[in-house]
């Protein structure tokens, strides 16, 4: 495992899209169980099972919501691929619910920046690798970080907590030496 000398931590993103896309996966996988197990399906146990334990769980995450915790849907959703799946032509169904399972993880993830002396790392899907010797400048400031690429595109996003003065000054003397540094390389 790699270590960095600063990992940024990013003011978190709104999730209610996400959230929201969820919820409506696991009605959808609710209602397509029960009409399964209505339609006198062979396996309509399985069905009701899996419309229980899917509504059970979207239910779940609806109470941690408005306890404030932020709800984490991809146990749900790995439910209603395993009732997808165990339907007649639900693989494919099965496939979407996986895979939205899996991102869901990435997608609430905290977005962090980490800088060593070779690279600038964005923990995005699929990471971001930026070299020092692309950048005119990489500043931070009063709760924003900024990086000035030579291609002339701008990055400035806000930080999750306050900095201290002092950590802004040693962060921003890092930063300089290594684009200085890269300057005289290039």
């Amino acid at each position: 495992m790699k270590t960095f000398d600063y990992i940024i931590v990013l003011k978190k993103r709104n999730h209610t899209t996400v959230d929201n896309v969820s919820q409506i996966m696991l009605l959808i996988a609710v209602i397509a169980f029960i009409g399964n197990a209505a339609n006198g399906a062979i396996n309509w146990i399985s069905s009701i099972s899996f419309a229980a334990l899917t509504a059970g769980w979207g239910i779940f995450c609806i109470w941690q919501k408005k306890k404030g915790t932020p709800p984490f849907f991809r146990f749900g959703l790995l439910l209603g691929a395993m009732g997808w799946y165990s339907m007649e032509d639900g693989l494919w169904i099965a496939l979407i619910y996986l895979l939205a399972a899996m991102l869901e993880k990435q997608v609430k993830f905290p977005e962090e920046i980490a800088f060593d002396e070779n690279e600038i790392v964005f923990n995005s899907f699929p990471k971001k690798r930026y070299e020092w010797a692309a950048l005119n400048n990489v500043v931070l400031k009063d709760g924003l970080l900024t990086l000035d690429f030579k291609n002339d595109q701008l990055i400035q996003k806000e930080l999750e907590s306050e900095t201290t003065k002092n950590t802004e000054e040693e962060f921003n003397a890092f930063t300089k030496a290594l684009i200085e540094k890269t300057a005289y390389v290039s």
